[in-house]
């Protein structure tokens, strides 16, 4: 007198269960992912994504969370973007200018030194090192010159041919 109906009756009652287990640990996983992307200095690469779970993941299933992660923010100001080096959260483009008032970016202030070199290259141009010392009469620093150098504001465009070979800017 055994019903055929009891037996089947665990079997799906159990397959439902491991589905809603797999949701859980989905929505956990989903949880994890978006905390250590908010927490993270560095993008995070998928590998060290999947470290994340105790249990092992296909690349499918964190990528399945990412995508989900990514549509819980698409009315935020913030976006989850994969970059070159793996995943990371940041700030929307459009949204820079609002941000950028939080912490604005002072132009750099140059000495008199750098200044004076810098009008002195624009207008004898091609000049030595030699050259400028002459006209201001003061040693050049080579920091100075590097510091123009560095901001592409003079570079080298050959030497001289005079004994020791002086730069021409």
């Amino acid at each position: 007198m055994s019903e055929p109906a009891v037996p089947s009756l665990p079997n799906e009652t159990d397959h439902a269960l491991a589905v809603v287990e797999s949701d859980i640990d989905l929505a956990l996983l989903r949880r994890v992912i978006e905390a250590a992307l908010l927490t993270a200095e560095e993008p995070l690469s998928l590998a060290e994504l999947k470290r994340l779970s105790e249990v092992p993941l296909e690349n499918r299933q964190v990528e399945e969370c990412l995508q989900q992660i990514a549509a819980s923010y698409a009315d935020s100001g913030i976006e989850l973007t994969c970059v070159s080096s793996g995943w990371r959260f940041r700030a929307r483009p459009e949204l820079q200018g609002y941000l950028d008032r939080l912490n604005p970016q002072k132009p750099p202030r140059y000495s008199r030194a750098v200044m004076e070199t810098l009008a002195i290259i624009a207008y004898r141009q091609p000049v030595t090192r030699g050259d400028i010392e002459e006209i201001r009469g003061v040693a050049v620093s080579a920091q100075i010159l590097k510091t123009l150098e560095g901001r592409a504001w003079i570079e080298v465009i050959g030497t001289r041919d005079t004994p020791g070979k002086p730069e021409l800017f």
